[in-house]
C-alpha cells in the first residue's frame, strides 16, 4: 500500500478502497450532471440561432424596427380616433336622442287614433313637439319648441304626455 492510502487509513480508520470507490461514484455522477448540462445547452444554442435568424431570414433589428413602425402607426391611429370620439360627443349632444309619442282621437265621431303628438329631444331636454291632428276636413300640424323640457306655449294633454315619455328616457 501507498504512503498516502496508509496516512489515510490511519486519520480516518475507512479504507482507501472504499474512499476510491466513493470518490469514482462522485465523478460519475459529475459526469452525467456535465453531460445534462451540455444538452441543455445546445439546445439554448439552437433557440437562439433560431431566434437570432427571425422569420424568414429576416435580421432581428429588421423585425424590431418594423415592430416599432408598427407601434407608430397604431398610435397615429390611436389618435386620431380619440379625436373622432371627441367630435362625435359633441355632436350627440345636439342630436334627438329622446323620442315620446301619442296617439289619439282627436274627433269622437272618427275610428282609429289617427291624431299624434311627437316629441324629440336632445340630451338637455331641447327640441320641439309636433300634434299633427287628423279631421275629416283635413290634417293639421303643429310645432311647439322645447327648452329645458318645457314649452313657452301651454302644451295640450296629449302632448304634455308625449313629452314626459320623452323625458323619461334616460
Amino acid at each position: 500500500m501507498s504512503p498516502i492510502l496508509e496516512y489515510v487509513y490511519q486519520m480516518t480508520g475507512i479504507d482507501a478502497a472504499y474512499i476510491l470507490i466513493g470518490m469514482a461514484v462522485l465523478i460519475l455522477i459529475l459526469l452525467i450532471l456535465i453531460i445534462v448540462a451540455l444538452c441543455k445547452l445546445k439546445k439554448l444554442n439552437r433557440r437562439y440561432d433560431r431566434f437570432m435568424r427571425g422569420k424568414d431570414a429576416e435580421s432581428l433589428e429588421d423585425t424590431l424596427l418594423s415592430c416599432i413602425e408598427k407601434n407608430e402607426q397604431i398610435d397615429q391611429m390611436n389618435q386620431m380616433l380619440r379625436e373622432d370620439i371627441i367630435g362625435l360627443r359633441k355632436n350627440q349632444r345636439i342630436t334627438y336622442q329622446k323620442m315620446g309619442m301619442v296617439k289619439y282621437n282627436a274627433f269622437r265621431e272618427m275610428s282609429g287614433d289617427l291624431s299624434y303628438a311627437l316629441a324629440l329631444l336632445d340630451q338637455r331636454e331641447n327640441g320641439f313637439v309636433i300634434n299633427s291632428v287628423y279631421a275629416k276636413e283635413g290634417g293639421y300640424s303643429y310645432i311647439k319648441e322645447i327648452v329645458n323640457g318645457e314649452s313657452s306655449i301651454p302644451l295640450s294633454e296629449e302632448e304634455q304626455a308625449a313629452l314626459d315619455n320623452a323625458k323619461s328616457q334616460s
